[in-house]
């Protein structure tokens, strides 16, 4: 199927899920230069959360990471030549210095190139006692600053944080010499103290004045490549040619650390090309290869579906190669991926029971609801998929994310774009409505993708924006049922008395006859029927006039939920599902607690099904460490939830074969959030205010009068504009955007 093959380019694609990977000769599953398992580095703790370099960074890196966890330093020198750990030697970038001290930023020259700023040999140890850190990367929340972390010497992450193991960045050793102030003299005489792993530098020139002089144990000494085209200042040579000579590396260095680009590549539209042969040229020569550049808030490669976790098993476990060692800002999703994810095949045994239920099918990856999103849902392990039935002008039952063709389709570039209307009881905004057009009509329409992310300038598979087909319910019905893999199809039905009454359509009578027709209805497929609607009396309907299983979606966000409620939706409901924040509320992008509603829920024996999940790190709150794999895990293991509802069924899916998940002891970096300890640790004058509580779901908020019978209406009524809010469908909520703008949004 083409779905198999378009979103992981040739060689990439087997090494990113091999799932009969064997380690070839050799005893350890590993294939690290030792054997060992890659070693997690913490790069100033966790930095892509809170301040680099401070005490709570290296201190929450510590309790969410793998055993043997790296703790990173950037070492920095102080005017009278104290060590401290800061990520540049211009303050300014992550700290309030000059706040502090508006009048002393200076010029240097840093490798050749002047620079102003609040440099660190302008001032002591002493001046630095009240500057605070804060992020240090624009992009990242603010909502760590202002709370007064200290600036740390190398002696006090020591002493203070303890780590496993310790490794010290140098950067500008020459700049400090150039100051009279010595990087090595400092290193050598911390040493007496302070106990010293790895040392890393892309000065060549650096090794020789630090190599063989500690007092202690001499630590591991580490190059560190930069671009490939910047130049090494003791060589006069490019980092990408130093690559050919990795045995004169290998006299003063035990390892090198080299970005992501080295190993998997990109091309000028961000997806991977095939793997280069470095870490294998590495361990030839003897040299641990580590990694740069790894955190879960930035771009990565389209072929990783915005999943970092899939990222790092393309590095550690690809069935050729692991790299030694990885340097994060999210140590926490480092640790699983190593720990947990990887050497674990697609047959491997599911440690947790739960349902992943497709949103439009595989709608992250390609447009939603074509044959292609479906395919690679089934492909990815999705247990339920789905198809939001829409109905054409001519009766035809079809799957559609939007009753609106411009929010799913270019109809906005077709020759059906005059065919807009507004239509009140759907939107006061404009749309080209599926009821608009015949179904060979639809047909011919090119399907669009959908980016719910635009305004971050986050795009999906740009590559397959506009690829698929738009499929028939009758079509949706045949794929899962040739499908082995499939455990059931969930079929969304909302519009049904404005399509009834309207336009003389019946979608209930559509959907059972279609169920029929493909031998759901007779025993024939032993695929199980869950019907969904946001309307009590739409699910009565069916429950009239079949048997299948029906599942309530409660539209609201809510805080809790009534026992009158939850006997009235007994009657009608096999199951329920609800919002992430009626789960887990929020605010301010930060996890406020946790209400008992899948608690009630599942105590009366309705299983509880929660969307909408994602794998963009811009849709999870803070709490999240923007990894959609630490949402799921503390949904399904914090909250209990039955089922998840996903745009990308393959993280969910991966999920269950988790094998820390069936050890007596769940570690921390597998481990459900707390709700609230995250928003403890923000500084309080950065929250918005308080809102709001969400509602009490009532039996109020439940009943509806039944659905109205059909009435025939020709098709050529459907542009009728003028129409009321009919009955029974007192929470019709959609809300539509213009249809040229929303058109742009899909391109």
């Amino acid at each position: 199927m083409r779905a198999s093959t378009v979103l992981l380019c040739g060689v990439v694609l087997i090494q990113v899920f091999a799932a009969q990977i064997d380690a070839k000769s050799s005893r350890s599953p590993w294939q690290t230069l030792s054997g060992d398992a890659p070693l997690v580095i913490a790069r100033g703790g966790f930095s892509g959360l809170f301040p680099d370099s401070s005490s709570v960074a290296y201190k929450f890196a510590k309790q969410t990471s793998v055993a043997g966890t790296v703790l990173w330093c950037d070492v920095q020198l102080t005017k009278d030549g104290h060590g401290i750990c800061f990520p540049d030697l211009k303050l300014n970038n992550a700290s309030n210095i000059g706040d502090l001290f508006p009048n002393r930023q200076n010029f240097y020259p840093v490798n050749g190139v002047t620079s102003q700023g609040w440099f660190t040999i302008d001032f002591s140890l002493r001046d630095l006692k009240n500057a605070s850190l804060i992020r240090g990367i624009f992009s990242r929340s603010e909502k760590f600053d202002g709370n007064g972390y200290s600036i740390l010497t190398v002696q006090d992450v020591s002493m203070q944080i303890k780590p496993e193991s310790f490794w010290l960045n140098i950067q500008h050793d020459a700049f400090y010499a150039q100051h009279n102030l010595s990087i090595s003299s400092f290193l050598i005489s911390a040493s007496r103290t302070v106990s010293i792993d790895y040392i890393s530098s892309p000065k060549l020139n650096f090794f020789s004045k630090v190599k063989g002089r500690f007092w202690r144990n001499e630590p591991s000494f580490v190059f560190q490549f930069l671009g490939k085209e910047e130049f090494e200042p003791t060589t006069k040579r490019t980092y990408g040619s130093i690559l050919s000579n990795l045995t004169y590396v290998k006299t003063f260095a035990s390892g090198i650390l080299v970005p992501k680009s080295y190993i998997l590549p990109l091309d000028d539209k961000q997806y991977l090309l095939p793997p280069t042969f470095l870490v294998q040229d590495a361990h030839k020569a003897g040299l641990q290869l580590y990694v740069s550049g790894f955190a879960n808030d930035v771009d990565i490669a389209y072929n990783y579906s915005f999943d970092p976790v899939s990222e790092y098993l393309s590095f550690v476990d690809n069935g050729y190669f692991s790299v030694d060692g990885v340097l994060s800002d999210f140590p926490i999703t480092a640790s699983a991926s190593i720990d947990c994810f990887s050497h674990i095949g697609r047959n491997a045994r599911k440690q947790m029971d739960f349902l992943v239920i497709t949103k439009n099918g595989a709608s992250g990856d390609y447009p939603g609801c074509t044959d292609l999103a479906y395919e690679k849902a089934i492909e990815d392990g999705a247990d339920v998929i789905d198809c939001s039935v829409k109905m054409s002008s001519d009766g035809k039952p079809f799957c559609s994310s939007s009753i609106d063709l411009t929010q799913s389709t270019m109809v906005i570039q077709s020759p059906f774009r005059n065919r807009s209307t507004i239509i009140p009881d759907i939107s006061s905004d404009p749309g080209i409505y599926t009821f608009n057009l015949t179904w060979p009509e639809i047909q011919s329409l090119t399907p669009a993708i959908m980016n719910p992310y635009r305004s971050y300038n986050m795009f999906r598979n740009p590559n397959e924006k506009n690829s698929g087909r738009i499929i028939s319910l009758s079509e949706f019905l045949h794929l899962a049922n040739k499908s082995t893999s499939i455990y059931g199809v969930l079929i969304s039905v909302e519009y049904v008395v404005y399509l009834r009454e309207k336009q003389g359509l019946d979608v209930v009578k559509a959907v059972l006859d279609t169920l029929t027709e493909t031998g759901y209805s007779n025993g024939t497929s032993t695929t199980k029927v869950m019907i969904q609607s946001t309307h009590s009396s739409v699910l009565v309907d069916f429950k009239k006039k079949s048997k299948y299983e029906t599942v309530y979606k409660v539209e609201e966000t809510i805080r809790d939920i009534s026992d009158s409620a939850i006997e009235d939706i007994k009657k009608f409901a096999n199951a329920v599902v609800i919002g992430k924040s009626s789960v887990f509320p929020d605010v301010g992008s930060f996890v406020t607690g946790q209400t008992n509603v899948v608690e009630r829920l599942r105590k009366s024996k309705l299983p509880v099904y929660v969307e909408l999940f994602q794998n963009e790190f811009v849709s999870q709150p803070y709490d999240f460490c923007s990894d959609a794999t630490v949402e799921i895990n503390t949904y399904i293991t914090g909250a209990g939830i039955n089922g998840t509802i996903t745009e990308f069924p393959l993280t969910a899916s991966r999920y269950k074969r988790n094998q820390c998940l069936g050890r007596k002891e769940t570690p921390s970096y597998m481990s459900p959030i707390k709700p609230g300890i995250l928003l403890s640790l923000a500084n309080p004058r950065s929250l918005p205010p308080a809102e709001a509580p969400y509602p009490v779901f009532t039996e109020d908020d439940v009943t509806e009068s039944p659905q109205p019978p059909g009435t025939e209406k020709s098709p050529s009524s459907s542009t009728n504009a003028q129409t009321h809010r009919p009955s029974g469908q007192t929470r019709l909520t959609l809300s539509l955007r213009l249809s040229v703008f929303a058109s742009l949004l899909l391109l």
